[in-house]
């Protein structure tokens, strides 16, 4: 990263703030689960330096926190308050995850940022999606990812063949391996009836009330 440069994009950062305030508007209670790929990503550093796959993984969650840290104050700079909460306990800077605590921050208008992932290696934030969303009773899971719009065949920007999918079960996902997101976690959301959207950042608000927007995977 070359001086002066920011990992972060404010003009995303402001979208995507500017949507939360939005569906907070509409009496929707938000849970956030935030990757670190743009700070750290453990497959990058395993097998170098002799940096074990575990230690690589527990980095990323690192990652993930510093993440959750940044949108916080992002978030409550622009008046919508918000907590981070870590799988990893580090009461210096944020609360540890408690479920029942996350829930009642929500009922009282908050946004909860979950950080750390799962706290534990060789599972990804996408599985942590799935398990935060189920714990917090969510009635959607939201995948919101950047330059894409929903779920391909293959990926649109090597494939030219690849078409875009707009309804899918998953266990089709699961019979076929289309790297849509972990398979685990789309094992885990089918077995407990949790239905997910895959949309880009820019559609998150309207993503709850427009169904023709992005991609749908139905738990069966």
């Amino acid at each position: 990263m070359s001086k002066g440069e920011s990992r972060y994009n404010e003009a995303s950062l402001y979208l995507i703030s500017d949507q939360i305030k939005e569906l907070l508007g509409l009496g929707h209670q938000i849970f956030l689960v935030i990757g670190g790929g743009n700070i750290f990503r453990g497959k990058d550093l395993t097998g170098k330096l002799s940096v074990e796959a575990t230690t690589g993984d527990y980095i990323g969650m690192l990652a993930t926190v510093q993440n959750a840290l940044v949108l916080r104050d992002y978030f409550n700079g622009k008046g919508i308050d918000t907590r981070v909460m870590s799988a990893i306990s580090m009461p210096q800077i944020c609360e540890s995850y408690i479920p029942k605590r996350a829930l009642r921050h929500a009922e009282k208008g908050r946004v909860v940022i979950f950080g750390g992932g799962l706290g534990l290696p060789f599972f990804t934030t996408d599985s942590a999606s799935v398990q935060r969303a189920l714990e917090m009773k969510s009635d959607l899971l939201i995948m919101a990812k950047n330059g894409v719009d929903g779920i391909y065949t293959g990926d649109p920007k090597l494939d030219s063949t690849a078409s875009f999918i707009k309804n899918i079960s998953a266990s089709e996902i699961l019979d076929k391996k289309l790297k849509v997101a972990d398979l685990s976690a789309i094992a885990l959301a089918r077995d407990n009836s949790l239905k997910i959207r895959v949309v880009n950042t820019s559609v998150i608000s309207k993503a709850l009330s427009d169904e023709d927007l992005g991609s749908t995977i139905e738990p069966k």
